[in-house]
């Protein structure tokens, strides 16, 4: 079979099969992360930018490859989470930029719209870095104008493209140094690899193996993509699937004797009924999430694989007419706008609260487990309804969301790029609302960049890193962004990387963030510790509640 021109068509059924493998490579690509720490980092957030891409993409009704690519760019612009979803969706955003007037484009638009992904990608990433994400897509377009050049076929464009991917991959580990030293390759140029490969199985109508059993799970996915309907611009009469059918399928051993579960066959059943189709599944149950216009027919197909368990249907004509339709009804005066306003981003209750009591007028809920959107960021830009608004995203994954965020809105958003919550503290008491929005930004980076930060946490895995053997299950004391200590108990853990945190002679101030799993009893024998070997240190405590680390220090 050759293919010498692309439709929008097959394009949208290409990015759905990207999208879909990545989906099933998720946890793998996640377990390439250098560091062995307990969150959801690149795998899943570039599966839930790509699943955000693959949902618009579902909506395209016209068969135009311009505007499915565009569709593509718009959902990846406003789901893309951490740095890597970030960064994916830039590489499609210049892709159709190139292609938004082509009907069907050749392997020459193909390579070109590939080349100008990568400029503007670069363009967006302040300091970039080879061996990631952005040489592999580098790497892999400059090798696509080569073989257009000499080659009509699509597929076989795909298939030499992929070659030269796969090639720069692996070449990543010479690039960073510290992929080498923990001996694996990019995660981020692994994801693009994975797309890339569902491209192609689809082109050439093969069917991919999954690395794990699942992605992120249903629940995250469903939170982050697909009930926005309190902020979506649309009437209800626009809704097409008007049920959120939710439900669980119990395996039973009789009923799958006779029809042998398939996922692949079972969601595309499903993707008949209606769209914001997910399938999750393991050796016990099915999960599905599934907007549809007929739910009991969604139910049925369940059924023939087992019991169906934990059922949530939702009226989602009847949702948005009572959270949107009767505003505007009612329509409310409009609250004048605030002259300041602070976003910022935490994970825990009482860190939350502490960063309200500073002045922070609105709290995006996440950090290092789940990182917030670029469209969750936008919705909380808008909810702080303020002539001048400064975003304190508090972790580095987060920094190029709030960026994409702050450049929809245009000029009255700024970003202060803290990477801690340490660091986001210090900004947000820095602020002076007399003084201008460039004088803020410029005195909160300030600092913000004075604090020194330090968290305890555990590794999900063996690896070596900075010449350091790190355990299964072992705490790690990380400082700003480097292990420092590793122990198997979390207080030497937690006394190693205060040792290297403090210095008697500068520092005075030593603040204390108490996670979630951290005892009342560790926190008195941190005390203990600190008072017989830093005498001088002003020590405060609060207690953050936050997740995955047990503790987060400060030290000014």
């Amino acid at each position: 079979m050759t293919i010498r021109t692309l439709d929008g068509a097959t394009f949208a059924q290409m990015v759905l099969a990207g999208a879909n493998h990545l989906t099933n490579n998720a946890n793998m690509i996640d377990a390439l992360n250098v560091f062995p720490v307990p969150d959801g980092d690149t795998g899943t957030n570039m599966n839930l930018s790509m699943t955000s891409g693959a949902n618009e993409v579902r909506n395209v009704q016209a068969d135009h490859v311009g505007e499915v690519a565009k569709s593509l760019a718009k959902g990846l612009l406003m789901g893309a989470r951490g740095n890597s979803g970030v960064i994916l969706s830039q590489l499609f955003r210049g892709f159709s930029k190139a292609i938004e007037d082509k009907e069907t484009i050749t392997t020459v638009d193909f390579a070109e719209a590939m080349n100008q992904g990568v400029k503007t990608a670069y363009k967006a990433v302040m300091k970039p870095v080879e061996g990631t994400i952005l040489t592999v897509a580098k790497d892999s377009a400059e090798a696509a104008y080569k073989i257009a050049d000499q080659e009509e076929d699509i597929i076989v464009f795909m298939e030499e493209m992929i070659k030269n991917a796969k090639s720069s991959l692996k070449r990543t580990p010479e690039l960073l140094p510290v992929l080498k030293e923990v001996g694996v390759v990019d995660s981020g140029g692994q994801g693009l690899v994975t797309i890339y490969e569902g491209f192609l199985a689809n082109l050439k109508g093969e069917e991919l193996p999954a690395t794990n059993e699942a992605g992120p799970s249903m629940d995250d996915m469903v939170n982050a993509e697909h009930h926005k309907l309190a902020q979506d611009f649309m009437s209800t009469d626009e809704i097409e699937f008007g049920y959120c059918t939710e439900f669980m399928v119990k395996f039973e051993e009789d009923k799958l004797a006779q029809n042998p579960y398939d996922e692949d066959a079972f969601r595309e059943d499903l993707s008949e009924l209606g769209d914001s189709l997910l399938v999750v599944s393991d050796d016990e149950l099915i999960k599905v999430h599934v907007h549809a216009e007929t739910p009991g027919k969604a139910l049925t197909l369940g059924q023939r694989y087992g019991s169906l368990v934990n059922m949530k249907i939702e009226n989602m004509r009847e949702q948005h007419t009572s959270i949107v339709g009767e505003q505007k009804k009612e329509k409310p005066a409009k609250k004048e706008k605030a002259e300041f306003a602070i976003v910022t981003v935490a994970m825990g209750s009482g860190i939350k609260e502490m960063f309200e009591s500073l002045g922070a007028t609105v709290v995006i809920e996440g950090g290092q487990t789940m990182n917030p959107s670029t469209q969750d960021i936008t919705n909380a830009i808008q909810e702080a309804n303020a002539k001048q608004i400064i975003v304190l995203p508090n972790n580095k994954n987060i920094v190029m969301a709030a960026e994409q965020a702050a450049e929809l809105a245009e000029d009255h958003v700024v970003v202060v790029p803290t990477k801690t919550v340490p660091q986001g503290m210090s900004a947000l008491l820095s602020f002076h609302p007399e003084q201008s929005i460039e004088e803020n930004q410029e005195g909160m980076k300030e600092a913000a960049s004075a604090v020194k930060t330090g968290q305890l946490t555990y590794a999900v895995r063996d690896t070596q890193i900075d010449g350091m053997t790190i355990e299964k299950g072992n705490f790690m004391g990380i400082l700003e962004s480097s292990i420092s200590s590793t122990h198997q108990d979390k207080l030497e853990a937690a006394k190693q990387l205060l040792q290297d945190m403090i210095d008697e002679e500068e520092d005075e101030i030593l603040t204390i963030l108490q996670g979630e799993d951290a005892t009342a009893e560790e926190v008195e024998a941190l005390e203990s510790f600190l008072e017989e070997n830093f005498e001088d240190l002003e020590v405060e405590i609060h207690k953050g509640n936050q997740p995955i680390y047990s503790f987060i220090f400060s030290v000014e």
